[in-house]
């Protein structure tokens, strides 16, 4: 099986999942608002389900749904209706359920009356804490078991979990209530047309001590509620306007989920991160957080600096087989949990990851193109080296010139590119690929690496490091050329496997191949070719999976799904070669499928076709929002626009392809080497103002220099 994140085992929520979330606690409910332990509801905090029963009854029965909103991603407004009255048509009882995680989690309950005579109801919200790990919930393994709780004066109940190591608890009050053995209680009596309201407030508790949902911040920040915090970001993000309105509300939606997702380095409050996606992955991970930071630099370019940060900060500095730590690598993922720590190997870092070494490297020299780097960025150019060095002395395992995975103990990650799974690597007939496993992507970032690092050297006048760093590019480049190309299938290999033997499935991987540059151009038409056919191309967007391969199943989560990320990712990498028309349709299609998910892309959907099915068939597990997803519009947008600055080199490229098929689009205040750019594009003409003084804005699509950015054809 797949080793302790085992991401196919993630449960659905039911329908109409209602999902509210503050830094890295979150809350999940049914639609109306109802938590129950046997599903994968609840609320969460430092990894740790802290309510797993959280049910309102009126008279004894749960309330019926009407509708659930979430305005700010803090906050949910859950409208339903009390139970049917005998003798009455329609219950004249509507409830509401505004419930905020902001520091505490409360739920204001408002009952409001529709009827001309006076009722009186009870009302009980019925509470349980089970102090499960965030995995064992995920995966179906909690036992759902409710811990003693202690009833105190003033209507507040304390529950404390006596097994937890950080002694975590959970502290209920609610004025004018009555607490009973496990729920909190209140008499109403409702006046024609009448209206009540109570507010429940619960609290995490360590060592009986309350604390917030938030690690504590000194200073100002202390002050700043989650909804001023969101609006202040909101407020220094560019601003979309489009002609396609349809487009326009993706865009936003996206810009909101990413604000959503944005937790803080504990250790250093002024920098941001991006948590991989609610609910399952509300923590720094090193390729979902680098691959995001990179996708959203026009939005915000600190996302990018703070997660370089942090992970370089946390970069590997011993050998360590438990949590697979070795020097110079770049973490997967960061847990706080109660068990995690054991599946870790005693750790809370897990560094099983085979591509966000190379990528840190490649998000750094994009943050530089950007203009995004600090005047003291000796630190991050020192990780750089560390992380090429993991490359050359650990990544590749055997000497062959390619970095290869093979997990260093029993639980860990089976598979550990972006297709984790533990399924995910398969032959061509459907048999899986036996580790170590050399992915064809993992070598174009590599590839990317060794040039990004060439161009920051030349930055600084390092000419010899660059050049150097070039001729292993090139090294690189022919060498996977001639050993993952398969002319007789007109493709690349996924990987080579164990035996060096080329793992011949038809997969999505080859086109980050494209993104990286790493493919021959000679090679590169076949490729475009395959990736846009009927087996892999939806309608909605390119599959993971060939559908005529062995292991091709729609509804599974690596072997026939589409992932958004994943395909803005190939149409970059298709613009770059000059294969325009193919990436505007992988786009496009996108952002169609995105409108049927009510302006959000989820993390991935079902890879059926669209002349089978008139919609995109959800994946019932799918985080959302997600980070990468969220980003996916964004690169998407931007390779349309093929806007590509090169700040260190004086130089912005900008060919905008969308006049005739998207219509006017106005982006205002990208943030751009410290100044603020606004990019106007119609059928009238492009117009770009705001540009630091002393660049050259270049009216082409940028020629293949270094790099991940620009087009291949100049």
């Amino acid at each position: 099986m797949a080793g302790w994140n085992a991401d196919t085992l993630a449960r659905p929520a039911g329908e109409g999942a209602v999902t509210i979330v503050e830094g890295s606690s979150f809350c999940i409910s049914a639609a109306n608002g109802d938590m129950v332990p046997t599903l994968p509801h609840g609320v969460f905090v430092r990894d740790t389900r802290l309510v797993s029963r959280w049910t309102l009854l009126v008279d004894g029965m749960p309330v019926e749904s009407l509708a659930a909103m979430t305005p700010e991603p803090h906050r949910a407004v859950m409208i339903g209706r009390a139970a049917h009255v005998p003798g009455q048509a329609d219950t004249p009882v509507i409830v509401e359920r505004d419930r905020r995680l902001d520091g505490h989690l409360r739920e204001l309950v408002t009952l409001r009356s529709f009827s001309r005579t006076e009722l009186k109801c009870r009302v009980e919200v019925v509470l349980e804490a089970d102090f499960a790990d965030i995995f064992e919930v995920k995966e179906g393994r909690a036992a759902g078991v409710a811990q003693p709780r202690v009833s105190e004066p003033r209507g507040r109940m304390l529950i404390e979990s006596a097994s937890h190591p950080e002694r975590l608890g959970l502290a209920v009050s609610a004025a004018r209530s009555t607490l009973a053995a496990d729920r909190v209680i209140f008499d109403v009596t409702l006046p024609p047309h009448g209206t009540w309201s109570e507010e429940l407030r619960l609290n995490p508790t360590r060592a009986g001590e309350e604390i917030t949902f938030r690690p504590h911040q000194e200073g100002i920040a202390d002050m700043l509620s989650s909804s001023e915090k969101y609006l202040d970001w909101h407020a220094n993000i560019p601003r979309p306007a489009l002609e396609d309105g349809a487009i326009e509300k993706v865009l936003l939606q996206s810009h909101r989920d990413l604000g959503a997702l944005r937790i803080e380095d504990p250790v250093h409050r002024e920098r941001q991160v991006v948590a991989a996606g609610v609910p399952w992955f509300m923590a720094l991970f090193g390729r979902d957080s680098l691959l995001t930071s990179f996708m959203s630099l026009p939005l915000d370019p600190s996302l990018a600096l703070g997660t370089l940060r942090t992970l370089a900060e946390l970069q590997g500095t011993a050998t360590e087989p438990a949590s697979e730590e070795q020097p110079g690598r770049i973490l997967h993922e960061v847990r706080l949990g109660a068990t995690t720590n054991l599946a870790l190997g005693g750790k809370s870092v897990y560094f099983g990851s085979i591509d966000a070494t190379p990528l840190f490297v490649d998000t750094l020299a994009e943050l530089a193109r950007w203009g995004g780097l600090p005047e003291d960025h000796a630190d991050l150019l020192r990780a750089a080296d560390n992380a090429l060095e993991w490359v050359e002395e650990f990544g590749d395992r055997d000497g062959d010139g390619f970095v290869e995975y093979a997990r260093l103990n029993e639980h860990g990650l089976i598979n550990q590119g972006w297709k984790d799974s533990w399924d995910g690597i398969n032959f061509a007939n459907g048999s899986l690929a036996e580790a170590p496993i050399a992915l064809c992507e993992v070598q174009g970032y590599v590839y990317s690496a060794y040039r990004s690092r060439a161009e920051l050297a030349s930055f600084a006048g390092q000419l010899d490091q660059a050049s150097d760093l070039e001729q292993r590019a090139a090294a690189l480049k022919a060498e996977f050329n001639a050993r993952f190309w398969l002319p007789d299938r007109g493709y690349f290999a996924i990987a080579l496997d164990k035996d060096k033997r080329p793992v011949d499935a038809c997969a999505s991987n080859m086109g980050h191949c494209l993104w990286s540059g790493i493919v021959d151009d000679d090679k590169a038409a076949h490729v475009a070719e395959k990736l846009l056919s009927r087996e892999m191309f939806t309608g909605w967007g390119i599959r993971t999976l060939a559908s005529d391969m062995g292991a091709y199943n729609p509804a599974s989560y690596h072997n026939g799904s589409v992932w958004p990320h994943d395909n803005a990712i190939i149409a970059a990498g298709l613009m770059r070669y000059g294969f325009v028309e193919e990436a505007q349709r992988v786009i496009y299609a996108l952002f169609e499928a995105a409108a049927r998910f009510d302006s959000r892309l989820p993390e991935l959907f079902c890879g059926f076709d669209r002349s089978e099915y008139a919609e995109p068939v959800p994946y019932p597990a799918s985080c959302s929002p997600q980070a990468w997803a969220a980003a996916a519009p964004i690169m998407m947008m931007r390779t349309l626009l093929r806007f590509d600055p090169c700040l260190p080199r004086k130089e912005v490229w900008l060919a905008p392809t969308v006049q005739e098929t998207l219509g006017a689009v106005q982006l205002r205040d990208i943030p751009l080497a410290g100044s603020r750019v606004s990019l106007d594009v119609s059928g009238r003409g492009v117009s770009i103002t705001g540009v630091p003084e002393g660049l050259t804005l270049r009216r082409e699509p940028r020629p293949r220099a270094f790099g991940m950015a620009g087009d291949t054809r100049s």
